[in-house]
């Protein structure tokens, strides 16, 4: 891992309108794929193209994975209570989540089905001009939610100074990924439907339009499985990347009175959120102000190098030699 990638964990801090940014890109999608999907069904039926219907269900499925993931962004702003000391950082990734299972059962499911279906039973093929006017469309409003999309991403990517493909892979903003992804998948798919209804105008068989439901179908199960096991590590609990960790232990061994840093957990809550917590094993000779005011500086000091660190927790306990003189586990 990269001090890049370091940098990209830590979000930065200085980037506060962050959040906002992520709302407009997941409105902006959500709104091109309502209408999207609406035109799809339409065409779907005039046409009689199983694909296009599949892309009616993919649009529909990421229309509900546009409402999930304003929902994760809205719920997860909500400061902490006395309910919840830590938070509402981590519900964005359940209802992310639950987008990607949307992902999966809405569109994933049904296109596969109907693919196979349409392999099986055969299909009798429309009029495909509305399908080839309704996907041109498709395709330019795709187009424009992923240029969001894209452009922040690669702003923020650019901010950390991370490449971006590793930026997309290893941020904590799965709702700027999932739009990512989705769209890019979307427009896949408009080309995997076209290619279904110009094979089947051209042979005469609906062969072509069951492969290209199937090859949807088997897209969005990709987008969904990436989706969902991003936000399941996240739900389990992802450390700061080691470059991070091994600064933070660095900084922690400059503050004054402390002798060795024992043990050091660290755990992403959320985009610009994340919890450190050590336990330290401070200089003998010092007193509990000391220390005190020792642990205090550390927490300063954490924070004014990476702002996203949110909670600082510290553990005053005696070192490896002390547990042994004293008959202890050496480990604590």
């Amino acid at each position: 891992m990269t001090e890049a990638v370091a940098r990209d964990e830590d979000s930065g801090g200085d980037s506060g309108d962050g959040g906002g940014e992520s709302v407009f890109t997941v409105i902006v999608a959500a709104a091109a794929n309502l209408g999207i999907a609406l035109a799809k069904a339409v065409a779907g039926v005039i046409s009689g193209s199983s694909a296009m219907l599949s892309e009616a269900a993919h649009s529909v499925a990421d229309t509900v994975t546009e409402l999930l993931l304003l929902t994760a962004l809205k719920r997860s702003e909500k400061p902490a209570d006395e309910d919840h000391p830590l938070g509402y950082g981590p519900e964005r990734y359940i209802w992310a989540l639950l987008a990607a299972v949307a992902t999966f059962v809405g569109g994933a499911v049904f296109s596969i089905y109907d693919g196979i279906h349409t392999l099986v039973a055969g299909e009798k093929l429309g009029d495909p001009l509305v399908s080839y006017i309704v996907l041109a469309v498709a395709f330019l409003l795709e187009g424009f939610s992923l240029r969001t999309g894209l452009r922040q991403a690669r702003g923020e990517a650019a901010r950390v100074d991370a490449p971006f493909t590793t930026y997309l892979r290893r941020t904590p903003d799965t709702a700027v990924k999932a739009v990512v992804m989705e769209d890019s998948a979307a427009l896949v798919g408009l080309v995997f439907a076209a290619g279904g209804l110009l094979g089947g105008q051209l042979t005469g068989s609906g062969v072509w339009d069951g492969i290209a439901s199937l090859l949807i179908g088997l897209l969005l199960l990709y987008v969904a499985w990436v989706l969902g096991r991003s936000n399941a590590e996240l739900l389990i609990g992802r450390p700061l990347p080691r470059p991070m960790r091994e600064r933070i232990r660095a900084e922690l061994l400059e503050v004054e009175h402390v002798e060795a840093v024992l043990d050091l957990i660290t755990l992403v809550q959320g985009p610009r959120e994340a919890l450190v917590a050590a336990k330290v094993d401070f200089r003998d000779a010092s007193t509990a102000a000391e220390i005190e005011w020792a642990c205090e500086q550390a927490e300063d000091r954490l924070r004014a190098v990476f702002p996203s660190v949110s909670r600082v927790y510290l553990d005053p306990t005696p070192g490896y030699a002390q547990r042994r003189d004293e008959g202890l586990n050496p480990w604590p």
